[in-house]
């Protein structure tokens, strides 16, 4: 990317002032064209391992291949006592950027010519303890203990760089402490579409033995065309018991045929649906995803109630939702439930948009999200409701539809994250009441400004994110109003699917439900989707 060009977050802020901080933070670090960064299709990038029982998150760690066996994590070989004297901390770390222990040569897809210079590795570790110790948000947590002469690569070092901290639940303060390959972050952030069957998968566990539900098949996919539908069960790929298989190689068919490289390779998923089991003969293709579906409005008692289901805040989106909104405001729709279960986030631009389109001029110009960094960082201003389009999919400058409402409805799952728990924050930063019928949201408050270096594109959080209010604190989610199962027997947009229903019902009555849904799950379940999918991409900046 160009110095002060596009900038990566893992929840979005404001465009002109974030990219005035990131030239600040991060001067000429990044080499990286941002041209085609307004999509942010990718495929899902799922770890299955050959080791029987235990669970993993697909989505908690770094760019990961498919079949991994996780062995036993690097650590210090010599560890240093506590005792010791901390690392210096380079001042002038930036004169240690693209200084490579094995700098590359050429030029990038885009025909940008590499930085990267002869150096060590130690010129590498100089550089990520310097860009740590001035950008981290947490940067006076870092263990004075995490010692480079410990190290004997990049990658390791980098992951000591955070804070050991627990949150108030004991989960790990930092959880979104991560890397790509430079060459694949670019090519997963300059996706348009995704090379597969459109399907994606809800799962209890990478490991055996697994439990995987078809949770999204796109509409007009390979999935779709070959009659896969939302809860069938996976039981087998190729023929190899996809439940209970540990065998590394049979992981790594597995593998092959859930994700395929390219379009046009033939593979066979076996299903259970109820008591049946069906063979599908699939054939990948690239696919586009529709990021707004389902759009209705449902006649209740109490009025006309607006739906829709909304996955992703990419750029198509925006053109989506305005149709969308356009679509429930014509209807005459007085009420809202958005469907945001499997929403991981996206361009804050884009959650801002939507905000607004729910709550209307009430809105207007105050403030939907604000930056805060650590305290070596100037702060921003602050992004507000936007009331036009920004000209990602819709015309710039269009004046948005709105439907002005002071309560909203949102479906939550821990797949709910990011951008999507912006919006959340934001409308009730501006007081419009907003009730959460599913589960916990996932609790990502938290940004950073990818930055590469020699041919590493590294995550580390430097920013947080708040609401008018000043509030962001929900690093363990925002806790449902009331608790219900994502219901796979029930396609999305059923009046009788059990989060809608549930939904429906408590804004008639404002109580919860007596009963959960169908096929509720004592292991927790999420979506088999790469950390991409939980990210949120800022364009450059040009207005």
């Amino acid at each position: 990317m160009p110095a002060g060009g596009g900038v990566f977050f893992c929840r979005l802020l404001q465009l002109d002032a974030i990219c005035e901080t990131a030239a600040s933070i991060i001067g000429r670090m990044t080499s990286h064209s941002f041209s085609r960064l307004f999509a942010c299709a990718v495929a899902a990038l799922v770890a299955l391992t050959a080791c029987g029982g235990g669970g993993g998150n697909p989505s908690a760690g770094g760019s990961t291949p498919l079949a991994s066996d996780p062995g036993t994590p690097t650590v210090p070989t010599t560890p240093t006592p506590p005792t010791d004297t901390p690392d210096p901390i380079p001042a002038d770390y930036m004169s240690y950027q693209n200084l490579c222990a094995a700098p590359r040569t050429g030029a990038d897809a885009e025909g940008v010519p590499f930085p990267d210079r002869q150096g060590t590795l130690q010129d590498e570790l100089k550089f990520l303890r310097g860009w740590t110790d001035a950008t981290y948000l947490w940067y006076k947590e870092v263990p004075a203990t995490v010692h480079m002469a410990d190290y004997t690569n990049a990658l390791d070092y980098f992951g000591a760089l955070k804070t050991p901290a627990l949150t108030a639940s004991g989960q790990l303060k930092d959880r979104f402490h991560f890397t790509y390959t430079t060459a694949e972050w670019d090519a997963l952030s300059n996706a348009s579409q995704d090379t597969g069957y459109g399907l994606t998968w809800s799962v209890n566990s990478t490991t055996a033995p697994r439990t995987w539900l078809a949770a999204i098949v796109e509409p007009g996919s390979p999935a779709a065309t070959a009659g896969i539908q939302r809860g069938d069960l996976l039981a087998a790929v190729d023929g190899i018991d996809f439940i209970n298989t540990t065998d590394k190689d049979q992981v790594a068919k597995l593998n092959a045929g859930l994700s395929p490289d390219t379009a046009g390779e033939h593979h066979t998923l076996t299903i259970r649906r109820g008591s049946n089991t069906i063979d599908v003969a699939l054939t990948s293709a690239v696919v586009t995803t529709t990021p707004v579906k389902n759009v209705k409005v449902i006649d209740t008692p109490t009025g006309k109630v607006g739906y829709l289901s909304f996955e992703d805040h990419n750029a198509v989106s925006e053109g989506q939702l305005v149709d969308a909104f356009t679509t429930l405001k014509n209807q005459g729709a007085t009420d809202l439930v958005l469907d945001m279960r499997y929403n991981g986030g996206g361009l804050l631009y884009i959650a801002s948009e939507l905000a607004y389109m729910v709550a209307g001029p009430v809105s207007a110009g105050k403030t939907f999200e604000r930056a805060i960094y650590n305290d070596k960082t100037a702060p921003d201003a602050p992004i507000p409701f936007r009331n036009t389009a920004y000209g990602f999919s819709a015309p710039a400058g269009r004046a948005l539809p709105y439907l002005g409402l002071r309560r909203v409805t949102v479906l939550t799952t821990s797949d709910t994250c990011s951008a999507s728990e912006a919006v959340i924050n934001g409308l009730r930063g501006v007081d419009v009441q907003v009730d959460l019928i599913g589960g916990t949201t996932c609790g990502k408050p938290y940004g950073f400004i990818p930055t590469d270096n020699c041919g590493t594109t590294y995550f580390t959080i430097q920013f947080q994110g708040v609401n008018a209010k000043g509030f962001g604190d929900f690093a363990d989610g925002f806790a449902p109003t009331c608790t219900v199962s994502d219901d796979m027997a029930h396609a999305l947009g059923d009046p009788a699917e059990g989060m809608l229903a549930a939904a429906l019902s408590y804004h008639a009555t404002n109580a919860c439900p007596a009963t959960s849904t169908a096929r509720a799950h004592a292991v927790p379940m999420h979506l088999a989707r790469s950390q991409m999918k939980e990210i949120a991409i800022y364009p450059p900046r040009t207005r």
